[in-house]
Order: C-alpha cells, then structure tokens, then sequence
C-alpha cells in the first residue's frame, strides 16, 4: 500500500515584470510565482502536484508555511488520504497553532491551499481521473461530506446543498457531453494589460477577436484619460458586439470608483472587476447600485467562503470570481459554489497567474456538469502566459477551453521548469545574479 514518503515545496518564480505581463493598476512589476508542492509516494510513477499564486517577494514565505502545513502527511498511506479529502481537510485545518496565524486567511491560507490542491491532484492521479471527472462521479453526498460548510448555515444548509446536487446528478452525463463538443467558454485577459503600448493593444484585441473570444478584459484604474483613450482603442477594434470588462484591481475608494465607472460607461462594460477593497463588502454593495446596469465582479482575493457569503447575502456582486488557488483548494471552493447557486449569481474564476487556467478550467466544467448545469452568463479568464511549463497544459480553441481528459489537476510542473525557475538558485535567476 503506498505512503506519502516525503513533501517538497519549491519557490518558483517567473520574470514577468520584464514584459510587463500581468500589469495592473495596483500591481505594475509583479513576477509571476508559486509555492510549488509534491507530495512523492513510495509507488513509481504516482505524486500530487499544487501550488498557491504570488506575484514575487513573499512566495519564500509561502514556501515555508506550506512546508508546516503539509508535515502531517508524510507516513500516511495514499488510499487512506483520497478516501476522505473532506475529513484530512478537516485535520490540518484544526491545527490551532497555525490556524492562529490567519485565521482562514492570508499566508496560512494560501498554503493550505497549495497543499490541498496537491492532495485532489493525487487523488485524481490515483483515481485516473482528471479532476474534474473525479467530482463529476462523487455522489451527491460525498461532495457534500467533502465541503467546508463551516460559518454558513444562516445562508446555505447542508440539506440544501445536497437538494441541489441531487436534482442534477441524473443529467450530469449530457452536459460533460456537451462540453466535449463545445468546449467551456473563456475570455482573454492578455490584451489588456496596463503596462501595454496603445499599439500592442491594438493589435492583441484584433488577435483575441481572430482567435474567436467573444468577451475580452482590460485593465483600468491608473489614469483616467488614459484608461478613456484605451477603451476607445478596445471598441474601435472589436466593436460593441464583442463583450468588454475592466477591472481596477482595487485601486478606487467607494466614491472615486462610483465616479470613475461613470466615465467609462459609454464604453458599455459589462463589468468592472474589484473596484473597491476586495474585504469591503458594503463599499461593493453601493458600487453595484450606483452603477448598474454595469455590472459588479470580485473574488480572487476574496480571503474565505465567509466573504463570499456576505457578498451574497448584501446583493453586492453581479459576478462571483473565485480563485483556485487562494480559497483552501476545492473543500471551500465548493461551499462557494453551492452559495452562488442558491443566490443567483454565476461564477467566472479568476485565472490571471500562472497556472491558475490549468486549475480553473476543472472548477468550470464541474460547476456546469454537477453545480449550476447553465453556461448563461458564465465565461472563465485566460491568460495566455506561462503554459509551457506545465506538463498538461490548458488548452483554448474558438474562445472555449477544451475539456482536459488526462489525470489529475493539471498542477504539474516540468523538471527543467523548476531547475530553471527555482527561486533564487535556479539556472535563470543565478545567471540574472551573476550579471549583476
């Protein structure tokens, strides 16, 4: 029987801020990077593979507090760890030492969910399975038994949970047929980052338009004269057929959001994404009112499930945009789900990090499959950075992510990725060293 031999957690970090890749207003020079997490067995051939997102200085901690939480695996045995994902969720989450330093928030937070993620990969890895088709094959009751329900019962039950996963588990079958054909639709990110040239902008929105993306994202918040003329730049290229977002990365007070919204409002988003403080959930409320029929989006740095309830609860969101990597791995994700079935509100991920797309697209094609059973209003973000390091890669046609069919998360890393990109004596950054 196989055990868990041994936990290795890598800083991985890539120089995106070169190219200004993933620039925004609040962020302009960040590096894309991961706290990297195996999980190795004493079975050849089998490990898990997870990772929380950072943009840089700070993932050395991560590291670390990934390595805390993942020590109590090792000497456990494979079959035992798979076989109740909710229940070892449950046993690290109650280790009360580190639990203290979030609590469900923060640095502690975000190695949970390396560690975690690393945990479904395996499972899904020992399953055969890709991850998606690992819940799409739980019954009703073992998603529910896998949830971090915790903090919510004023808002979603454990029985309305479970109502909801039952009325569309004898149809679940037609929709991941469905998707084989279709695909799960996404829109691109890539055009729109803040660092970009009026001309590369130019020319990456007719390229997403070519690629056949009916909804493209750029980056607002800066500026407002420039954030004017680049929105006019975005129309002039995909017209008004073509769905536009803007996100502010939480660059605005309340009011300063209300009034800058308004003046881009003849560009007709269909959302601004994080306009205010991401814990601000009135600030958020009143943004929505104030600028419907623009709508309101938020969540990758939503901190718990506890949020997100309070988001729903105060109507203060159109959009729900979860994060497969800073919630704790797919146990609270799925809480966030059933939440936004009961209330109403479609969830499009956040995916802008690097591989994070790799994560998202197994969320979305469960959602629709098991969760909502609807594509309307649903669209996931790509980002087209950083695939070819990982060795199943997502993959885009027609504005659609093709449904993956191999094992697992999709989480795992090449060596030579991580020989290049270890943080800071990896061969990339030690020659970066070396020059200076």
């Amino acid at each position: 029987m196989s055990i868990i031999t041994a936990v290795d957690v890598i800083d991985v970090r890539f120089p995106t801020s070169q190219s200004m890749d993933g620039s925004d207003a609040m962020n302009k020079d960040g590096d894309y990077s991961a706290a990297y997490v195996i999980l190795r067995t004493d079975e050849p051939g089998l490990s898990g593979f997870g990772f929380t997102f950072t943009i840089g200085r700070g993932n050395d901690i991560c590291v670390l507090a990934a390595q805390q939480r993942a020590q109590p695996l090792i000497g456990r045995t494979v079959l035992d760890l798979v076989s109740d994902l909710g229940g070892i969720y449950r046993e690290l989450k109650s280790d009360s030492q580190l639990r203290w330093l979030g609590p469900e928030k923060g640095v502690e937070h975000l190695a949970m969910a390396a560690v975690m993620n690393a945990l479904w990969d395996l499972a899904a890895r020992h399953s055969g399975k890709p991850l998606w088709l690992l819940l799409a094959d739980m019954s009703p009751r073992q998603i529910v038994d896998a949830a971090d329900l915790t903090y919510l019962s004023d808002a979603l039950t454990r029985g309305e949970a479970l109502a909801m996963l039952e009325e569309l588990a004898p149809t679940r079958a037609e929709r991941i047929a469905k998707l084989e054909v279709t695909g799960y639709p996404c829109y691109t990110t890539s055009a729109g980052w803040l660092g970009y040239s009026d001309e590369k902008l130019r020319l990456l929105c007719q390229e997403a338009v070519d690629a056949g993306f009916t909804h493209i994202k750029l980056k607002v918040g800066a500026n407002k004269d420039d954030d004017i003329r680049r929105l006019g730049i975005a129309r002039s290229v995909i017209g008004y057929e073509t769905n536009l977002m803007i996100d502010a990365n939480q660059v605005w007070d309340v009011p300063e959001a209300i009034e800058r919204i308004a003046a881009l409002a003849e560009f007709k988003p269909l959302w601004i994404e994080e306009p205010t403080s991401p814990d601000d959930v009135l600030g958020h409320a009143a943004v929505r009112k104030a600028v419907a029929p623009i709508g309101v989006a938020t969540g990758e740095h939503g901190m718990n499930r506890v949020l997100f309830k309070q988001m729903f609860q105060a109507e203060a969101i159109d959009y729900c945009q979860v994060d497969a990597a800073r919630l704790a791995s797919i146990n609270e994700l799925l809480a966030v789900y059933f939440m936004a079935k009961k209330f109403g509100v479609p969830v499009c991920p956040h995916a802008g990090g690097v591989g994070l797309c790799e994560l998202v697209q197994h969320l979305s094609i469960f959602d629709y499959v098991a969760v909502s059973g609807t594509l309307e209003d649903r669209v996931t973000e790509y980002v087209d950075h950083l695939h070819e390091h990982f060795v199943e890669p997502c993959i885009v046609k027609n504005g659609a992510y093709v449904v993956p069919t191999q094992p697992g998360y999709s989480a795992e890393m090449y060596e030579t990725t991580l020989n290049a990109y270890a943080f800071p004596h990896g061969t990339y950054w030690a020659s970066v060293q070396d020059l200076r």
